[in-house]
C-alpha cells in the first residue's frame, strides 16, 4: 500500500522542519500559509503568511536553545486536501521540560500546505511551559 501523496508532502514537512531546512520547506507552503498555535501562551495565536510562519519556528528554537523537536507518529489523509498528524513534541526551556502529544489539522490547496491548526493534548501544561 502506498502512502497518499498528500501524507507522503506533510511527512516531508516534517523531516525538513527536523533538519531546520527552512528552505526546503517553503517551498511546500503557500505564501500566505497560516499556522493557528493554541493557547494563549506568547506563542499562541495566529502566524500568517510564510514570513510569520518561520518567525515562529525560529521562536520555538531560540526559546528552547534549540531542544524544541517533534517525533512523527502518524499521518491520516481525508483524499480531499486534508491531513491530521500526531506526533509528541519534546523541549527543554530553563529548568523546565515538556513531552506532550500533540496533532496538526492540514489543509492543503494546489499540493502546497495552506493552513496548519495544531492542537494539544493539554493546553494548560502548554501555557505553563511557554509562559
Amino acid at each position: 500500500m502506498s502512502e497518499h501523496p498528500d501524507c507522503a508532502l506533510i511527512r516531508r514537512g516534517y523531516e525538513a522542519f527536523g533538519q531546520g531546512d527552512m528552505e526546503k520547506l517553503s517551498t511546500m507552503m503557500t505564501a500566505d500559509v497560516i499556522q493557528h498555535m493554541p493557547g494563549s501562551g506568547p506563542l499562541s495565536g495566529h502566524h500568517k503568511g510564510r514570513e510569520a510562519v518561520f518567525d515562529l519556528y525560529r521562536r520555538l528554537g531560540e526559546e528552547t536553545n534549540g531542544t524544541f523537536n517533534v517525533h512523527l507518529d502518524k499521518l491520516l489523509a481525508d483524499g480531499r486536501g486534508h491531513v491530521m498528524s500526531f506526533h509528541t513534541a519534546r523541549a527543554d526551556r530553563g529548568d523546565r521540560g515538556i513531552e506532550i502529544h500533540e496533532g496538526i489539522f492540514f489543509t492543503i490547496v494546489a499540493g502546497k500546505i495552506s493552513d496548519l491548526d495544531v492542537c494539544t493534548e493539554d493546553i494548560e501544561e502548554s501555557d505553563s511551559f511557554w509562559a
